[in-house]
């Protein structure tokens, strides 16, 4: 898909759920493809908080490490289980 194309339904998808395309963080995700599938998941008006925990949430259900500072391993301090 061309880049114009791929950017003009990036605008489209942020406002349609109620983020501010013009007010948005460059580079939240390296691929736009990411984004669209999050916005696309979301209901009109739903805001940039729903918008970036629904990146966060499918970018965790892909296997993208988020928590773990890029290893296998938790962040020092925590105990895997929670116990």
């Amino acid at each position: 898909m061309p880049h114009a194309e791929i950017v003009r339904q990036l605008v489209a998808e942020l406002e349609r759920v109620g983020v501010d395309p013009d007010h948005m963080v460059a580079g939240l995700t390296s691929r736009a493809e990411d984004a669209l599938r999050a916005l696309r998941s979301l209901p009109d008006g739903a805001g940039p908080a729903a918008f970036l925990a629904e990146l966060r949430n499918q970018s965790a259900a892909v296997g993208v490490p988020s928590s773990t500072n890029g290893t296998a391993a938790p962040p020092s301090g925590t105990v895997p289980g929670g116990t």
